[in-house]
Order: structure tokens, then C-alpha cells, then sequence
């Protein structure tokens, strides 16, 4: 069997003023697209049954929308692969789901209508995605079989890869072709925040999820919460039970559904919240360190612009940071103009820059630049690792030079590229287990810092992924829709449809 690899990657918040160019993309082709996953080789356990194909796949830091020229041609590298790779029994469609491209509505289906026309009716497609992609009908009917991932954080990211694969060559081997597919979506959209499967309700729901897909007659079972910060018609929760026994998929389709729709008013968010001077305030007067606090608004990593210096003069405005008596460290804020300026002066000297709000200037009092007078205390230059370099995501990778600057007792990390901080590793050559207080620009923990936390809150920050989708201003999303809409909002009707 040749079946193909390839795809787009990356998930885009319509609310934050960052564009997505193709510098963004970490692309790649031949065998170091087959290297990212560990299934392609002698050792991944499909023997001589399958040639893999390796096409291009594209991933890149989520972020503002995709600028179309990028996604043009991204998209037209693509099919174009798909057209010269010869006869193709299948391809494992590796995306995000929650794409948003300038100018263009439900990115997602027009590049699998795209990849279906390239590869014509009989090849089987296979999607691994994310479970906060948006799955429309448009995008669905063009694929034969779609799974997400079952656990947020995703720890499981590279498992679902994996069983989209496996799932595709199983069909190719017995024979049976293209399933069927029950496809519901469910009028909720809530924030990721909201959605951790570490508590319930998403704990039992995804739960349930191996032992649908386990009953004789069903193939996959999905849900997808959808992704809160873009704005179009998609945008909301659903679920695909894929199977050969069509009743049996489309009972088990509603379920889910009726089970999300039940549980919509019990979804929380994954730890205790405040604002910006509330967290601060709890995490100075806790004896808990290091106290880790979310700047959940300003999150690279769900689509914010990461240039929000926000949570920095909220932290200087309190005198027991601004004084020293606490310390506190806040990475990273993206700026590459102070970066430069850092490097130019050098470790130990005095520098007066301003900080942040570049991307985002104009998007309102909270994205204006900040004027921070401090003592550059660490410079890091780490050189960008190669293409194809195995890491937890690829796309995080070479986030650029950066500088740490000391005001008071809070430490600035500064960086060239918007960058998560997600590991110890991310964070050198500091610390973070040396300061009291670790602000970070993410929304729920990921797992080396849920393990580093002695406490944590998460802090509902304004930017780009605003937690509170109230005041974002969502203008295009279906009516009616939680939780935009909750009094007088009917049960709706959650049958799904067979494909």
C-alpha cells in the first residue's frame, strides 16, 4: 500500500492583530517529514505493508490568521505533491482543525476539498487533529475517516497520529473501505480553559471515548470542542462516531452529544481565577513557591499575540515586587527591538527600553508599550535546530535570542519570536524554581509546569484569547450558541447525520 503524509498545521485566533507569514511554518519534506513520527520507520511495526510518501507538512506556533498568499501556496505545494506522488491508496492528513485563513472561511474544508480533488474519489483520507479544531459538514464529507485527540493537555498528540494511521491502513488491509460517519455538532463553545480533560465533566466524557470505539461495529469515536477565539459559522463543539454499523454509529454520535449539551453549564475552568491584580496579590501573600500564575489573555500558544506587557506593570505595580521583598519571573514577552537593545548593552548594564505592544498597538489601553528601567541579568543566543530535530512539537522550536531584565524584584524575559515557555528547558539559563512567583503566558499548565507549581491561578488577562469570550465581540458564530445565549436557549435538536 503508498499511502501519503502531509498537511497544515496550526490554529488561529481572529482576535489578535498577528498575521501568520510563511517564515511562521516550520515545513518539511522527504525523510525528515517521515522522522517526525515514529511509526514510519523499520521499528513502527507496519513491516513492508506500507510505503510511506512523505508529501509536506507545515506547522507553526498557533497565532493571528494565516495571510493568503501563505496559505496559497502552502496549499498548491500540497496538491501538487499529491498529483506528481503517483497512485495513492490513502494519506494521513495531519492538521490542526482550527486554521483561520485572511479572506477565506472554514480554511480546513477548502484544503481537503483541494487534497479529495487531487486525490480522487477512491484513496481513503485519514485526519489527525486537534480536539479545539472546528469540524463543519463541509470539511467532514470530504474525508473518510477523522479522530482528535482525547486529552488536553495533549499529551496524547503523537498517539493520535499514530491511531489515525493505524486506523487507515486497517481499513485498506481488510477491505472494507470507506465507513460511515455520524456528524453532530453541539451549539457550545467554551475555551480550552474550560475543557481540561484533568477534571469532569471532559474527564468521563473523553473517558468514554476508547470503549465506544471499542463495541463491535464502531471504528472511532471523537469530540471536537471547538476552537473559542475565531469568529465564523463552524465554530463550535461536535462529535463523529465512525463506523460500519450505521444505526449503532449514529446512536453513540447522539449520545456524546446530549451528554456535552447536558454538562455545558458544568464545564469550569481548570483552576481558581481572578484578575490580573487579584492573582498577584494571592500569589505574594501565599507561602506557596514557586507560585505560578497564567497571563491566560496574552496565550502564543492558543493564538495571542505574546507582546502584551500587561501583567509586567500590573507585577511592578505592586511594592512588594516592585521593592524586591518578592520575587517574581515573567517570560517571555516578544520584542525583538529591546532584545537587540539588551545585546547591545550586555549582562550587568542599565537599560531603559520600551517594552511589548508592537503587534498588538491599537487593540486597546492594555496593549500599550511599557517603560521599564531595569539591569539586563542574562543574554541566551541558542543556535536554531535542524530541520527535522524530534521534539514534543516542532513547531516550538528556535524561538530566537532573548533577554532577561531585572527591575526590583521581577525578572523580564524578553524574546526575539513569540515563544512558549512550557518546560525547565525553555526557561534557561534561569531558574524558575528560584523566584517566588512565575508568571507565564499560557492558559492551562502544561505537564512540567503543573509539576513545578507549588500553587497556581489562572489569571483572566485581556488579548487575543480573552477567557472571557463575552466581551471579544464574536459577530459571525451561529445563534443561537452557548454560552453567548443561555436564557430561554431551547434544547436543540442534536441528531446527527450520517455521511
Amino acid at each position: 500500500m503508498r499511502i501519503a503524509i502531509g498537511g497544515m498545521a496550526i490554529e488561529s485566533s481572529q482576535f489578535c492583530p498577528h498575521r501568520s507569514t510563511y517564515d511562521d511554518f516550520r515545513v518539511t519534506r522527504g525523510a525528515d517529514l517521515l522522522g517526525r513520527y515514529a511509526w514510519t520507520g523499520p521499528d513502527g511495526g507496519f513491516g513492508t505493508d506500507v510505503e510511506w510518501v512523505p508529501l509536506v507538512h507545515a506547522v507553526a506556533l498557533p497565532g493571528g490568521p494565516v495571510e493568503r498568499d501563505t496559505y496559497d501556496r502552502l496549499k498548491s505545494e500540497l496538491v501538487t505533491r499529491i498529483r506528481e506522488a503517483g497512485p495513492l491508496d490513502g494519506l494521513v492528513f495531519d492538521i490542526h482543525g482550527a486554521m483561520s485563513v485572511t479572506g477565506l472561511d472554514d480554511a480546513e474544508a477548502d484544503l481537503a476539498e483541494a487534497v479529495r480533488d487531487a486525490l480522487g474519489p477512491d484513496a481513503l483520507i485519514s485526519a489527525a487533529m486537534d480536539l479545539h479544531g472546528n469540524v463543519s459538514r463541509r470539511f467532514a464529507d470530504r474525508l473518510d475517516l477523522l479522530t482528535a485527540h482525547r486529552l488536553a493537555p495533549h499529551e496524547d498528540a503523537w498517539e493520535t497520529r499514530e491511531r489515525a494511521a493505524r486506523t487507515l491502513v486497517g481499513r485498506l488491509v481488510s477491505g472494507k473501505g470507506r465507513p460511515y460517519r455520524a456528524w453532530v455538532q453541539v451549539p457550545v463553545l467554551l475555551p480550552g480553559e474550560k475543557t481540561s480533560t484533568r477534571l469532569e465533566p471532559a474527564k468521563s466524557l473523553y473517558g468514554r471515548l476508547a470503549a465506544v470505539e471499542a463495541l463491535d461495529g464502531i471504528v472511532d469515536a471523537a469530540v471536537w470542542v471547538g476552537y473559542a477565539w475565531a469568529d465564523e459559522e463552524r465554530c463550535r463543539a461536535a462529535v463523529v462516531v465512525t463506523g460500519d454499523d450505521p444505526d449503532l454509529a449514529l446512536a453513540q454520535a447522539r449520545s456524546l452529544a446530549q451528554e456535552y449539551w447536558d454538562a455545558r453549564r458544568d464545564f469550569v475552568f481548570v483552576g481558581p481565577t481572578g484578575d490580573a491584580d487579584t492573582c498577584i496579590a494571592r500569589a505574594v501573600a501565599s507561602p506557596a513557591r514557586p507560585f505560578l500564575i497564567s497571563d491566560s489573555g496574552d496565550n502564543p500558544t492558543a493564538g495571542g499575540a505574546g507582546d502584551l506587557a500587561y501583567m509586567l506593570g500590573r507585577l511592578l505595580a505592586h511594592e512588594d515586587l516592585a521593592s524586591g521583598r518578592v520575587t517574581a519571573l515573567h517570560p517571555g514577552i516578544t520584542d525583538p527591538a529591546a532584545v537587540a537593545a539588551c545585546f547591545e548593552a550586555g549582562v550587568g548594564t542599565r537599560v531603559t527600553l520600551k517594552v511589548g505592544g508592537h503587534i498588538s498597538a491599537g487593540t486597546g489601553p492594555h496593549a500599550e508599550p511599557y517603560g521599564l528601567t531595569g539591569t539586563v541579568t542574562a543574554l541566551r543566543d541558542p543556535a536554531a535546530p535542524a530541520p527535522g530535530t524530534p521534539r514534543g512539537n516542532p513547531a516550538y522550536d528556535g524561538g530566537g535570542r532573548s533577554a532577561a531584565v531585572t527591575c526590583g524584584g521581577v525578572t523580564a524575559v524578553l524574546t526575539e519570536r513569540r515563544t512558549p515557555f512550557h518546560t525547565r528547558a525553555d526557561f534557561e539559563p534561569l531558574d524558575p524554581t528560584a523566584y517566588d512567583i512565575v508568571v507565564v503566558k499560557i492558559g492551562y499548565l502544561e505537564p512540567e509546569l503543573y509539576a513545578m507549581a507549588a500553587d497556581w491561578l489562572l489569571a483572566l488577562t485581556p488579548g487575543g484569547v480573552d477567557q472571557d469570550l463575552l466581551r471579544l465581540g464574536h459577530r459571525r458564530v451561529a445563534r443561537p450558541l452557548y454560552p453567548f445565549d443561555d436564557a430561554g436557549f431551547e434544547d436543540p435538536d442534536l441528531t446527527p447525520v450520517l455521511l
